[in-house]
């Protein structure tokens, strides 16, 4: 069906279909078929969650109707797909306010550039849609606290593509430290290092991309103007203010943890050193980062623990790991295995006229995750992309509500800020701002 013909055709249909976020919360049940829209035909999308969407969507009586994409060439192979591989009587719109503007869809899959989420999940749910957000949230506090308003005053369920919360492993290491049984926090090491040149990079498609073919004015959204460039469009993950790479990519998973584990909600502190050491290609952003976090209570700064964050392009000897360590022993994500390696032993606490602390060996059963797979791998995002469409029919919170989303964007934009201004960063809660050397940082 031609666009113009559905848009007549859904007009027609007229108020019927026409109502409140309140009504919609009302009167949706099991037996009403979920319409999802998706919006940008990425590689994420056809790689990841379409198959997640797809386990799931028979049993739960959800189908993808539409798809929304500023470029020809995606739009194009999306409706493609959708109608090859799900409905082939899916149709494709230029732009989210054309397809909003059809009241095609009751929720929407997102998965755009890196500095647009946060944007695009706010005319999501000012559209009345309940939203699959990909992470990261945000890339300025601006935007986080912009969408963060945006979800809180609406009544839709946004869920935050912060997989690890739906991780059987991980909310078993949430229970042991939760409860008590770890022991305070006294410092976690997170590292996702791979050796891939052609990580993010994307030429072969950068060869096809033509200004003609595509939306460049509303690609930019409220980023300063540059002229049009294929390589900020289709590699944007390189290149700030459109990604901050590595944070936004692969940290906003692994920070999300301690904040959900520790029950802070943002870092107290941070410093950053990196650089781009081996791929020489352009980009802007680092192939080399870490970062050094100090974790809290505002009030009590004798109190608290070391976060440290590396990741590297050059070299993946040590894959990706999660390390949590206490004084009676450690829990490792990468094993899943919860051991009293390294916790005070027999002889050095009666030395002190202390009692030794070790932890009891015992595993964590759930996922791995692996750096050859998407961020969290298939059964994580399998496992989310459910909880997201369980919640919009039960109309409970989802895993990663809009909260998470919004804190472990404060602890990306406070690395950002650290690495590209070399001084120590801090952040305002009073005013909901990110401030390196007492002033606070936009860009």
């Amino acid at each position: 069906m031609q666009r113009r013909t559905f848009i007549k055709t859904t007009a027609a249909a007229g108020l019927a279909m026409s109502f409140s976020a309140k009504s919609y919360a009302r009167i949706i049940g099991a037996n009403d078929r979920v319409r999802v829209g998706v919006v940008g035909f990425s590689d994420r999308f056809k790689n990841d969650l379409f198959p997640a969407f797809s386990r799931h969507k028979g049993e739960l009586n959800f189908e993808i109707v539409a798809i929304s994409d500023i470029w020809k060439l995606r739009r194009e192979q999306g409706l493609a797909f959708l109608k090859e591989k799900t409905n082939p009587d899916a149709v494709a719109f230029r732009n989210n306010d054309e397809m909003y503007a059809a009241r095609a869809t009751d929720a929407v899959i997102l998965s755009t550039a890196d500095f647009q989420h946060a944007l695009h999940t706010v005319e999501a749910v000012k559209a009345g849609q309940d939203c699959y957000t990909e992470k990261p949230l945000a890339e300025t506090m601006a935007d986080n606290r912009a969408v963060l308003k945006a979800v809180r005053g609406s009544e839709r369920i946004v869920q935050i593509g912060s997989q690890r919360r739906s991780g059987p492993n991980y909310h078993a290491a949430a229970d042991f430290i939760q409860q008590g049984k770890f022991g305070p926090i006294v410092m976690v090491e997170l590292m996702w290092n791979v050796n891939q040149p052609g990580r993010w990079r994307r030429p072969a498609l950068v060869a096809q991309c033509k200004e003609k073919d595509l939306d460049w004015k509303r690609y930019l959204l409220n980023r300063p103007h540059e002229p049009f460039d294929p390589r900020k469009y289709l590699e944007y993950r390189l290149f700030w203010p459109y990604s901050s790479g590595i944070p936004g990519q692969w940290m906003s998973h692994q920070i999300d943890t301690v904040h959900w584990f520790s029950g802070l909600p943002h870092p107290r502190s941070a410093v950053a050193n990196g650089g781009i050491y081996q791929w020489k290609d352009g980009r802007r952003n680092p192939d080399t980062l870490t970062i050094v976090f100090d974790y809290g209570p505002l009030n009590d700064p004798t109190s608290g623990f070391q976060v440290v964050f590396t990741s590297r392009f050059s070299n993946s000897a040590g894959d990706v790991k999660e390390l949590y360590y206490s004084n009676g022993g450690m829990i490792n994500l990468d094993t899943n295995e919860i051991t009293p390696n390294g916790g005070l032993t027999e002889d050095f606490a009666k030395a002190m006229g202390l009692k030794a602390n070790q932890l009891t060996p015992q595993k964590l059963e759930g996922f791995k995750v692996e750096t050859s797979a998407s961020t969290g791998g298939d059964p994580l995002t399998s496992a989310h992309v459910r909880n997201w469409m369980e919640c919009v029919r039960s109309r409970q919170q989802p895993n990663a509500p809009i909260e998470a989303g919004y804190q472990h964007s404060i602890a990306n934009i406070m690395a950002l800020a650290a690495y590209r201004t070399g001084l120590r960063v801090t952040f305002d809660e009073k005013k909901q701002e990110v401030k390196a050397g007492g002033k606070v940082f936009r860009y």
